[in-house]
C-alpha cells in the first residue's frame, strides 16, 4: 500500500474536522442577523438534507437504496448524534461560558476511546492516551478557559457533557452503518433523520422568513451547509470507514483550532499565547497517532 493511501482516510478526518472548523465564520452573520441556535441547527441539518439529495438524484442513486431493517443505525447517526449533541451544545452555550461549552464538547473523543473498547475491544494504548490527553488539553487552551471568563451552572454542565456524548456517537453507530453500506449511504440518511427531526425543535417558516429577508444570511446559510456540514461529514465518515473510531475522533479535535484561527483571521480575534499553545498541542497529538 503507498503511503498516499495509507494516510488518506487520516487526511479525510483532518479536512472534515477542519471544515467544522468554519462553522462559526458562517454562524455567526446568521446569528447576528436574528436566527436563534434552534433556526441554525434546523438551517443545517434540513439544508444537508437537501443539497445531498440533489447531489445523489443528479449523481449516484445508488447511495440511496439500503434495508429498512439498518434504519436504527441511521437514527443513531442523525437523532441521537447530530441532532441532540447540537441542541444540547447550544443550550450550554446559553447558560455557560463559550470556553466551558467547548471544553465540554470535546469531552467526546474520551467517550468514543471508552466505548470503543468496550463494543469492538479496540485497544486503550499509551499512544492513544497520551494523544488524547494532548488534544484535551489543546482544546482547553484554545477555547480560553485558561484565561478566564469562565462561568458554569449545574445544569449548562450537564447540557455541555451530553454534547460531548452524543457527538461521540456518531463514531459508534456510524461505525456499525459503515460495516454495510459506503460512506455517501452514511451520509445521507444521517440528515434524513437529523434533518426531519430539526423540524420538530423549531418554526421551520420563521427560519425561511429570516433567511429570506437578507441576502448576507442566504450566502452564509449556503456556506454553513456545504462548507462546514455537508462536506465534513462526507470526509469524516469516509475516513472512518478505515480508522479506529477512537482515534478519528481525536484527530478531529483540529476543528477548534481552525475555528481559532479564523476568528484571529476574519473578525479580528487576538491571537494569545494560550491559542498558540493549544494549536502546538493538538498538532503534537496528531503527530502522536501518524
Amino acid at each position: 500500500m503507498s503511503a498516499w493511501k495509507k494516510y488518506l482516510p487520516h487526511l479525510c478526518i483532518l479536512l472534515g474536522g477542519a471544515s467544522w472548523g468554519m462553522i462559526g465564520l458562517f454562524s455567526r452573520y446568521l446569528l447576528n442577523g436574528g436566527l436563534s441556535p434552534r433556526n441554525i441547527v434546523l438551517v443545517r441539518n434540513m439544508g444537508g438534507l437537501l443539497l445531498l439529495t440533489v447531489i445523489f438524484l443528479l449523481f449516484d442513486r445508488s447511495a440511496l437504496k439500503i434495508n429498512w431493517r439498518h434504519l436504527p443505525c441511521f437514527f443513531g447517526t442523525g437523532i441521537i448524534s447530530v441532532l441532540l449533541f447540537t441542541l444540547l451544545y447550544f443550550s450550554c452555550q446559553q447558560q455557560c461560558s463559550l470556553a466551558v461549552a467547548a471544553v465540554l464538547l470535546y469531552t467526546a473523543p474520551t467517550f468514543v476511546v471508552i466505548t470503543s473498547a468496550l463494543l469492538w475491544k479496540e485497544p486503550v494504548t499509551k499512544k492513544k492516551l497520551a494523544a488524547l490527553a494532548l488534544a484535551f488539553l489543546g482544546c482547553a487552551c484554545v477555547s480560553g478557559i485558561f484565561s478566564g471568563g469562565v462561568s458554569v451552572t449545574l445544569q449548562g454542565f450537564l447540557f455541555g457533557l451530553g454534547s460531548g456524548f452524543f457527538y461521540a456517537m456518531y463514531s459508534i453507530f456510524g461505525r456499525y452503518a459503515l460495516a454495510r453500506y459506503k460512506p455517501m449511504t452514511v451520509t445521507y440518511y444521517t440528515f434524513v433523520f437529523a434533518g426531519l427531526g430539526s423540524c420538530f425543535v423549531t418554526n421551520p417558516m420563521e427560519a425561511v422568513s429570516l433567511l429570506t429577508s437578507n441576502a448576507v444570511l442566504i450566502w452564509s446559510a449556503l456556506g454553513l451547509i456545504a462548507v462546514a456540514t455537508v462536506l465534513p461529514y462526507i470526509l469524516y465518515t469516509r475516513g472512518l470507514s478505515d480508522v479506529e473510531s477512537g482515534k478519528a475522533s481525536i484527530l478531529a479535535s483540529v476543528e477548534p483550532v481552525v475555528a481559532a484561527l479564523v476568528g484571529v483571521a476574519v473578525f479580528g480575534e487576538p491571537m494569545s499565547i494560550w491559542v498558540a499553545l493549544g494549536l502546538g498541542c493538538i498538532l503534537a497529538s496528531v503527530y502522536v497517532l501518524r
